[in-house]
């Protein structure tokens, strides 16, 4: 079992910054490929970021590439999240999701834990 808890959501006006922090405990982080999820009012849970086990391979949603940036600590046992030039279209729930022993995958049903997300709220 792993456990996952999200902070560092809140509210932001457009063209400022957020950095997402997912705390993981319960077993070796290190073993887990970790993904950024977002679910805004009324639609499905869409990916946002994606990166392996050992932090060398990242991948992103074609919206919000160039401006949100992945990044683990396995020392820490933390992935982050790091959103700059936030738009209004970037409100949602924000999970982060682990993936035992995997690949990077964009489809969530491809994850075996989920944190209870973070609210992000961006202004116009």
């Amino acid at each position: 079992q792993v456990q996952l808890v999200e902070s560092g959501g809140g509210l932001v006006q457009a063209g400022g910054s957020l950095r997402l922090s997912c705390a993981a405990s319960g077993r070796t982080f290190s073993n887990y490929a970790m993904g950024w999820f977002r679910q805004a009012p009324g639609k499905e849970r869409e990916f946002v970021a994606a990166i392996s086990r050992r932090g060398s391979s990242t991948t992103y949603a074609d919206s919000v590439k160039g401006r949100f940036t992945i990044s683990r600590d396995n020392a820490k046992n933390t992935v982050y999240l790091q959103m700059n030039s936030l738009t209004p279209e970037d409100t949602a729930v924000y999970y982060c999701a682990a993936n035992f022993l995997a690949s990077i995958t964009t489809t969530p049903v491809g994850y075996d834990y989920w944190g209870q997300g973070t609210q992000v709220t961006v202004s116009s």
